[in-house]
């Protein structure tokens, strides 16, 4: 792995952590409900994006045929991904989405038929139980979990976007039909399921924020790191991202440390890691 790429997979994963405090900076007073801020945030990323792309190209050759599936799965992600935030700390949210997004690309890998010794298999249980700790309820330490289930499909939402990635061949192209065509599916959730909005000028702020500037480039880098990485190490760098949003959150948006946040989110980084570091059978 060369310099280059070690930069930019740092600056990617700063990007990712600072999507979740910005969602739930937005979320947390009722500055913006999660549609809007899904949608503006989705917006402002295709924006962005469109102009990077013609810039690049000079040309805009996007097509109709192509890109549904993993527009879909940008979706998924990025409407479960707001509306889990209304009710979770930022720390914690990026602890669930990204414990379930390593989780959901080990077991593609094993349909797949990859390999499983027990080492792997001890690694695999370890992190499990770091998230079924996680989510279990105790006086000390509440949880929703409704919104936890929301995050978890966002993390398997972005776990199959990872993996899709992986196969891209022009980043900037594909992640920017990705973004317009997620657009496609945000208009019929409206549709269907949404009945009152609110937004105010600091929502659409943080949704500015959070698409134009962290969401555009973070998942456009994103996309070409994937295609120079392994797939499976790509869920362990996103691991990363959960200790970085519970650092931003504490010192950003006052959330509480607690022990078994911190206990869990090591006892799932743990597991993960001994899946990694075991070699093959």
């Amino acid at each position: 792995m060369n310099f280059k790429l070690i930069i930019l997979i740092c600056l990617t994963l700063v990007f990712f952590s600072t999507s979740s405090v910005l969602a739930r900076a937005a979320l947390l007073d009722n500055s913006i409900d999660p549609y809007s801020f899904t949608f503006f945030r989705l917006f402002f990323g295709a924006l962005t994006l469109v102009i990077i792309l013609f810039l690049k190209e000079k040309k805009l050759n996007l097509s109709l045929n192509k890109n549904w599936h993993s527009s879909f799965m940008l979706f998924l992600y990025a409407i479960c991904f707001s509306y889990a935030y209304i009710n979770l700390d930022a720390g914690l949210g990026a602890l669930i989405l990204f414990a379930v997004v390593q989780l959901t690309i080990i077991i593609v890998a094993l349909i797949k038929k990859e390999r499983l010794n027990l080492k792997k298999s001890i690694g695999i249980s370890i992190a499990f139980i770091g998230l079924v700790y996680l989510l279990y309820p105790s006086k000390d330490f509440e949880i929703s979990i409704y919104h936890s289930i929301l995050m978890m499909l966002s993390g398997i939402a972005w776990g199959f976007y990872t993996i899709i990635g992986a196969k891209s061949s022009n980043a900037t192209l594909n992640t920017t039909d990705n973004f317009i065509k997620s657009l496609v599916y945000l208009f019929l959730f409206f549709i269907l399921f949404v009945q009152d909005t609110n937004i105010s000028s600091y929502g659409i702020t943080m949704a500015f924020i959070s698409g134009g500037i962290t969401s555009s480039l973070g998942y456009l880098l994103w996309y070409y790191i994937l295609p120079n990485i392994k797939i499976i190490t790509s869920g362990i760098l996103q691991l990363l991202i959960p200790p970085l949003a519970i650092f931003l959150g504490v010192i950003f948006l006052n959330e509480e440390l607690s022990f078994k946040l911190v206990l869990s989110t090591f006892i799932i980084i743990s597991g993960i890691f001994i899946y990694l570091k075991t070699k093959e059978a």
